[in-house]
């Protein structure tokens, strides 16, 4: 695994940045790719051209470029905001994983990871654009996963919950307390623990694992009704 490169967009957010040193640390020479410096590569992934000598080379294309901060029910969410999202999100995620794919098929090796969001799976009230654009995803890393398996080419994406970032950082202490609530673990994910699953799934030894979707959210998707006591005795009859 020594040397093998890997890209990443949107580097230079907090769960980028985390990404990017955990794949350097495990020994990947990473290609770093924001809209923002100081990234390797300055590109808006949803309509700038994809240089084809740096995404020709990848072996381990990880999409983690998107916007998370746009906030609007279904019923008021305006086009503008709902291309924003679905441009960046599932256009642009899909972009940068197609630019790669015909270098790893040559080479008949791959590893594509792309960063979806517990809101495809479980839906979240006042970002239907969002919610949409990553389920989109879901489903174009799946079949890209279909299509390239006898490739050597893995695909999965995950599926982060609520992640401490400076977005999560900046709520009230009230929001921040009611957030938590809805969590089973009681706390939020750290960025490491994101770019530790990314890690894991970049590497050789990842080979047998390829068009899932694995949540890592604290709980948040198991759901909350149960029908056993809190001790966790089943009930009874």
């Amino acid at each position: 695994m020594s040397q093998r490169v890997a890209l990443v967009t949107g580097s230079e957010g907090g769960i980028g940045r985390a990404i990017v040193d955990r794949l350097r640390d495990i020994g990947f020479k990473v290609v770093t790719v924001d809209i923002n410096p100081p990234a390797d590569v300055i590109l808006d992934v949803a309509n700038d051209p994809l240089p084809e000598d740096i995404f020709g080379d990848v072996e381990v294309c990880v999409s983690n470029a998107g916007i998370v901060d746009t906030i609007a029910p279904a019923h008021s969410m305006s086009r503008e905001k709902w291309n924003r999202d679905i441009d960046v999100n599932l256009t642009g995620a899909f972009r940068v994983v197609q630019a790669c794919l015909p270098g790893m098929r040559e080479r008949r090796y791959g590893r594509i990871i792309a960063v979806s969001s517990m809101a495809a799976k479980t839906g979240l009230a006042g970002k239907v654009a969002y919610a949409a654009s990553k389920a989109g995803l879901q489903g174009a890393i799946r079949t890209v996963a279909i299509e390239n398996v006898a490739y050597g080419i893995t695909a999965n994406c995950v599926q982060p919950g609520f992640v401490e970032t400076p977005g999560t950082a900046a709520l009230r202490e009230a929001d921040r307390s009611a957030l938590l609530r809805t969590i089973p673990t009681g706390r939020l994910c750290q960025p490491s623990e994101v770019a530790d699953l990314i890690g894991f799934l970049a590497a050789d030894s990842s080979g047998y694992i390829t068009g899932q979707e694995i949540g890592i959210d604290g709980g948040v998707g198991l759901g909350q009704f149960n029908l056993v006591g809190n001790e966790g005795r089943g009930a009874r009859s």
